[in-house]
């Protein structure tokens, strides 16, 4: 049995790398798609939504309204320090890719139930660009 769950949240960055316009500082509506599969338990659930929510819903707080900063562009961190503003500093150029795989990452520090076998999430970046990966998990 499979469930997914949905979450949104708003957050800006810019690629140091990029020759077109992602080199500009900008952000973007986030959406995560979040997908767990295992055996259901006693009660009929493969996980409680509610749990999955307490999960996740700590690493999007930390994202939502903030700038994700590369911990090597020096100039938009001093910039970013001086406004005040909420950010989330990172030790990679925050593609699609990569934010998916440090979510992933941040994810797996939760405590799932052994029911649950496989952990997929999408991260789209725009309405038509997504990122995707995927975790075996006790297996």
């Amino acid at each position: 049995m499979k469930i997914a769950k949905e979450f949104k949240w708003e957050m800006g960055h810019r690629l140091t790398f990029h020759e077109g316009g992602c080199k500009n500082l900008h952000g973007h509506s986030y959406k995560m798609m979040i997908e767990l599969e295992g055996k259901e338990n006693e009660n009929g659930m493969v996980m409680d939504y509610y749990d999955v929510s307490k999960m996740v819903k700590p690493v999007i707080e930390k994202l939502d309204h903030s700038f994700m900063a590369y911990e090597k562009d020096t100039l938009l961190l001093e910039v970013l320090e001086k406004l005040d503003s909420k950010k989330v500093i990172v030790d990679f150029e925050s593609t699609v890719e990569n934010i998916c795989k440090y979510l992933l990452k941040e994810i797996m520090k939760g405590n799932f139930p052994k029911n649950i076998k496989r952990l997929k999430i999408r991260i789209f970046e725009t309405e038509g660009d997504y990122a995707e990966e995927e975790l075996i998990l006790n297996s």
